[in-house]
Order: structure tokens, then sequence, then C-alpha cells
């Protein structure tokens, strides 16, 4: 597939069942979200888990109870326009599927939540090397023990991903990303990655596992992923996310997520 295509070309091909895999470095210049989908009744302590949580959990939009669209974010179906999701029943994950037409409700709320793939792109443009990029894999994600603040069920520790840099890189990264709040903004952790829980770098908890040179230190940034965290914890009867990787794309250009 061609990563130049447009979000909306990208997002008929995953419709179509013609791209299935993770989204990094496709449609580039363009806004990529993790999501959520809950029933209407644990939504509003959903939303709150977010605002009192802006790096892991950066809202960009949310829709309207039974309405699969979100019309801010560009012509798009959050039923078939994710290329994978995982569904949640009671806080475990059931299964894994490339489509949720089946599933949708009317009582069903959407929230977009930003995505590092935005920063990426600004790292990239600076002449950064970003070794999950260069490898053609997925970023590596990892559980670690920082907690979140707590909205009504919704609790548990964030999940960050890494990056490896020399420290040179490390500090122009950090200056890079604190432009970009709504997309997990500057790392969290630098470095030693006990200090944060992790005991093994070699073995991600979600994603693949990139190598770190001689010289380099590991750079952790909050993760989207950790909504499915506080959903394991918080267990609503049913819920619905995107698979690690595997993001909703947007016509959001990242430029307008700057802040200078």
């Amino acid at each position: 597939m061609n990563s130049a295509l447009s979000p909306l070309a990208l997002r008929q091909k995953v419709r179509a069942g013609e791209h299935t895999g993770d989204t990094s470095g496709f449609a580039p210049g363009f806004v990529q979200c993790n999501i959520v989908i809950l029933s209407a009744d644990w939504a509003n302590d959903f939303l709150r888990f977010c605002q009192l949580n802006p790096k892991p959990c950066p809202l960009i939009g949310a829709g309207e109870p039974g309405n699969p669209a979100l019309p801010l974010l560009g012509d798009m179906d959050i039923r078939t326009d994710v290329p994978s999701y995982r569904v949640f029943r009671d806080g475990e994950m059931t299964e894994e599927i490339p489509d949720i037409t089946n599933l949708w409700r009317d009582d069903l709320v959407t929230f977009a939540l930003g995505c590092s793939f935005s920063f990426e792109e600004a790292l990239l443009a600076d002449g950064l090397e970003v070794r999950n990029v260069t490898a053609g894999v997925n970023v590596p994600m990892y559980r670690t023990n920082i907690d979140c603040t707590s909205a009504g069920p919704f609790v548990g520790k964030m999940v960050v991903s890494m990056r490896p840099f020399k420290a040179a890189d490390a500090i122009r990264a950090v200056q890079i990303c604190t432009r970009f709040p709504s997309v997990h903004g500057a790392p969290v952790h630098l470095g030693d990655p006990g200090l944060i829980g992790i005991s093994d770098l070699a073995l991600p908890d979600y994603g693949d596992a990139v190598s770190i040179e001689e010289g380099e230190m590991p750079v952790f940034w909050a993760c989207g992923v950790t909504p499915q965290v506080a959903l394991e914890a918080a267990r609503p009867p049913f819920a619905i996310t995107h698979s690690p990787g595997c993001m909703l794309v947007t016509d959001l250009r990242n430029s307008q997520l700057a802040v200078m």
C-alpha cells in the first residue's frame, strides 16, 4: 500500500478490508486517533478520566450516542474505518475483529484520542530517526507503575510507548513533542525503565520490540493504549477499542494541533 494515500483513500481501503495492519507511517501529515467506544451510561465517567489524564488520553473528538460518524474529523464510519478492533465484555477482551457493524447499538458513544504517530512525523521532519518507523514495525508499548488519576470506576496504570535516542536527540525530541500536547506531548520518562516498572524492554506488552544501539537511551511517552487498561479495571459490560497500532486516520492535519 502507498503510504502517501489520502486519509479518505486509506479509510476506504480499510473499509474494504484491503488494509488490516497498523497505520504508522500512512497518510503523512494527518492526525491518527486511538478509539474507545462505550455505552452512554459509562461515557461521562470515561470523559472525566480523559480530562484528568490528558497525557495518555488526549481527547480529539467524541460522537453522539448511536451515531457512527465523527464529522469534525472527516467523512467516516467508526464501525468500519479502523483496521482492527478489540471487543471487551466485563473488562475482558473477547475478540479482535476488522468490522463492528454487527455489534453497533443506538447507545454507543465514540471517543477519539490523540496518537503518538502524529508526533513521530514531527520528529522525522526534524531529522531524527524513529526506530520503529525505520524497522517497519509497530512501536513497542509497555505497562508501567505510573498511576493514572481515577474517575468513577476508571482506574489503572499508564501505558507508555518507547523510542530510543542518543542524549542530544532525546533533548530535541522533548522540545519538539512539547508543542503537541494533543498527541501526548513531551515524554513522561527518559532512561532506566525499571524506575517506571518495566523489567525487560525486549518484551513489550503491546507492539514490537526495537533495537537500542550503544549510546542510546529509551525515551517513553504516555500512550493511548492506557484506556484499555482502565477498561479492564472498570469492567463495563461492553466496550470496543482499536487494536494497538491500528488507528483511525482522520482528515485533521497534525499542524493544526501544534502549539506555538
